[in-house]
């Protein structure tokens, strides 16, 4: 009997799927390894920590999981997580007999504990624990109030963290640090840096992106930080930015150049500091703006009736700094915008442009000020001069990614969640 082609392609490949599947029904059809059997319970291999029945595990020690000597098996793996979806950092001893947390427990929490373990000859066993956790006597609880208040920002603003209690250890700050989280979308890369005891500041290495929207939160309700300290429930704070509004002064050919996103949209004639009294130099955020601020010289140390001083009604006030910097309306001075610097500090314009900037920026956008005899910007103390550190110098001053070390400001000039006046 003679075949076409096709028929015996047909055939060929209906011997090569019949092989196969004999084949696979070869290989596979044994059941008696020891890995092919479904995880076998494990309950009487483990012991969860020190708790008997159903008494409570003290967050204050860490948790241990061990393997029960002579019966026969070891810890492959174990996976912690509380009711909030927070993981326990462990690590499991190399000869599978111990797992231990190795951050501290929260207070008043529940706990489900995934164990996996293996026997000798390789079977594998699997075994599911809760827990509960403790309320400790007499503990203080730490609060976090994130600034400033929701709402809409410029791309400079700095996230700030201010704790109801000190924290001076480095590895409490740590914890802290961690606790605290901040996020953005689009994502960018970003670090706390610590003020001092109670006041922290997150920025991004790089400015944020346009239009963001920023969420900054504390998981470390029920977290022990220090001793007889833990963490308490905080609100939560969201932002969002607009466009890049970035404002470069230069003091020495006396005009402001205003870029949007990266595109220039102004460039206005300007007044700044004469000498003795030069503008400081670097980078300021926004902090506030005043459509009216009485201003006098009485209040930057000028003496009234020395030939210095001042009293003069401003319009269109543009906050830079706590001590009293602003951009604003100067008309007594038109003459020398653009052409002679010869206020008391203040960068100064006219009316008209005055009132443009006013409209155009917000709190949270940048104003950049450079050729100045001044000082420069206090990178915290008189404003948020947080832009002024370079990035390793921003993160020298996180507890995770440097030393920590607190950076006090002068007390009458302290970081403030909310513009002043």
């Amino acid at each position: 009997m003679s075949h076409s082609p096709r028929t015996r392609t047909v055939l060929s490949c209906t011997m090569l799927v019949v092989a196969l599947v004999a084949g696979a029904t070869a290989c596979g059809g044994t059941t008696d390894h020891p890995l092919s059997a479904a995880p076998y319970d494990a309950a009487s291999q483990v012991v969860l920590g020190t708790a008997s029945g159903n008494a409570k595990l003290d967050p204050d020690r860490p948790l241990e999981i061990t393997a029960k000597q002579g019966a026969g098996g070891r810890i492959t793996d174990v996976t912690a997580t509380d009711a909030a979806g927070r993981y326990v950092a462990g690590k499991l001893s190399a000869d599978g007999t111990r797992w231990h947390t190795t951050v501290p427990l929260a207070a008043g929490a529940h706990y489900t504990a995934r164990v996996s373990t293996e026997k000798a000859d390789g079977s594998p066993g699997r075994k599911v624990v809760t827990f509960d956790t403790g309320v400790p006597a007499k503990k203080r609880e730490l609060k976090v109030t994130f600034g400033p208040d929701e709402g809409k920002y410029g791309v400079g603003q700095p996230i700030i963290a201010e704790l109801s209690e000190p924290i001076e250890d480095k590895k409490a700050r740590a914890a802290v640090e961690r606790g605290l989280r901040v996020e953005s979308q689009p994502a960018v890369e970003g670090a706390w840096h610590w003020l001092n005891d109670e006041v922290l500041h997150y920025r991004p290495k790089e400015y944020w992106p346009v239009n963001a929207t920023i969420t900054a939160r504390s998981t470390l309700d029920g977290i022990k930080v220090g001793e007889r300290l833990w963490g308490g429930e905080s609100a939560p704070l969201k932002l969002t930015t607009g466009d890049r509004i970035v404002a470069v002064t230069d003091a020495s050919s006396h005009y402001m150049t205003v870029y949007r996103n990266g595109e220039e949209i102004n460039s206005i004639p300007v007044t700044t500091g004469k000498p003795g009294f030069s503008t400081r130099n670097g980078i300021k955020v926004v902090l506030g703006k005043e459509y009216f601020v009485r201003m006098r010289g009485t209040s930057i140390g000028i003496a009234a009736g020395t030939s210095e001083s001042y009293d003069l009604p401003v319009y269109y006030a543009t906050r830079v700094t706590w001590s009293g910097e602003y951009v604003h309306a100067a008309p007594w001075s038109l003459g020398s915008h653009g052409a002679a610097n010869v206020s008391h500090g203040c960068t100064g314009m006219s009316t008209g442009n005055a009132a443009w900037f006013y409209e155009t920026v917000r709190p949270g956008d940048l104003v950049k000020v450079v050729n100045s005899y001044g000082e420069e910007m206090d990178p915290f103390g008189n404003g948020y001069g947080d832009w002024n550190l370079d990035w390793k110098e921003w993160q020298e001053g996180s507890a995770v990614h440097g030393t920590g070390a607190p950076r006090t400001p002068p007390a009458a000039q302290q970081a403030r969640l909310r513009p002043g006046t």
